[in-house]
């Protein structure tokens, strides 16, 4: 059956706002525009949780949009339980295959993707017009029963430590331009605690190199919609090779721009020269595959910023300092983002001096 994704807004202004667009000045068209705009990464979560959500809605004959209490209930049940089917042919190998318009399922989606794919269907409806049920107590209890089924601990990237990033930038070859660019990548995002949305939109004229440490000026993200500026501080480091501010520089310099991109597309190279660089911004996708080329397949670019989160409790940061540069709003979040939990590494019950 082919999927109907026209409930899935191909832009940010549906129909149904048009006339109130059409009625408004030129400022409040533009204000409510942006407004029903998000971040670009939640955005993209949420074109793919509907397109999920559509191809559930016409296998199982319900109705997408407006959606009733009894379809929601279904999909956020499916999505706590179902697992993948093998293709035809695929000799049970199918968990690794994507169907055409839909995410295989290689075990069930974790408390926070649920309550995403809910966020997304909940946008959907408001972009066009519709209403959810005013009486959703039904889904309520169903995702209390999914939250105790599945726990509450949402699934995190894995940290690492700085020996183990030392030794991963030790193996980069950097008579290349990938080397010095993953370095630069690596070290800043590590150490600003980036998330890979801010790193693949960062401008080299956000930058601002002082005496005693680089300024990075962020407009926008994803605590930060509204767009106040927020800088980020990266230090100097005593060694060279991991040191982010000139490894940094070293980047720009081959670069060779004082504007645009920071961190492009490298057109491929013969062996043994160094490549010409782009103007192509490097997508999130890159920027992720960058991560697990040189740290390992088992990380990804989360990781950089959990792993600061995490070598910086270990080192007795507050979490005050720590949400300077994370730029978090709660304690919370670092909690979730502090992967202590080795009961034999870190446990008071070593240190009561028996």
């Amino acid at each position: 059956m082919r999927e109907d994704l026209s409930i899935v807004p191909a832009s940010p202004v549906p129909p149904t706002v048009s006339t109130q667009l059409a009625r408004a000045s030129a400022k409040v068209a533009g204000f409510l525009e942006v407004g029903l705009q998000g971040a670009a990464n939640t955005e993209r979560a949420y074109t793919s949780d509907l397109k999920s959500y559509v191809t559930f809605c016409e296998r199982h004959g319900l109705r997408a949009l407006p959606a009733d209490v009894e379809t929601l209930t279904e999909y956020v049940a499916y999505l706590a339980t179902e697992k993948p089917t093998p293709e035809p042919g695929d000799g049970g190998s199918g968990e690794k295959k994507k169907r055409k318009g839909q995410q295989p399922l290689t075990r069930p989606h974790s408390l926070a993707t649920i309550k995403r794919h809910l966020a997304a269907i909940r946008k959907a409806h408001q972009l066009a017009g519709h209403r959810l049920p005013a009486t959703l107590d039904a889904l309520n209890i169903v995702m209390e029963g999914i939250a105790r089924t599945l726990g509450k601990r949402q699934d995190q990237a894995q940290a690492f430590t700085v020996d183990e990033l030392k030794q991963a930038l030790r193996r980069i070859d950097l008579e290349t331009s990938a080397g010095l660019r993953d370095r630069a990548l690596l070290l800043l995002g590590f150490a600003g605690a980036f998330r890979r949305s801010e790193l693949m939109e960062l401008n080299i004229e956000q930058l601002e190199f002082t005496e005693r440490a680089l300024l990075v000026h962020l407009a926008k993200s994803k605590t930060n919609q509204y767009g106040a500026v927020e800088d980020k501080a990266i230090f100097y480091a005593p060694t060279m090779d991991f040191c982010p501010v000139r490894c940094l520089r070293a980047w720009l310099n081959l670069l060779g721009r004082t504007k645009g991109p920071l961190f492009v597309k490298i057109p491929r190279a013969a062996p043994g020269h160094m490549a010409a660089t782009s103007d192509k911004r490097l997508s999130d996708i890159s920027i992720n595959k960058i991560v697990q080329k040189r740290l390992g397949a088992d990380y990804s670019a989360h990781s950089l910023r959990v792993s600061f989160v995490t070598v910086a409790v270990l080192n007795g940061q507050s979490h005050k300092a720590i949400k300077n540069q994370t730029k978090q709003k709660t304690d919370a979040m670092i909690e979730r983002y502090t992967q202590l939990n080795n009961v034999v590494s870190y446990n008071a019950a070593q240190a009561l001096g028996l």
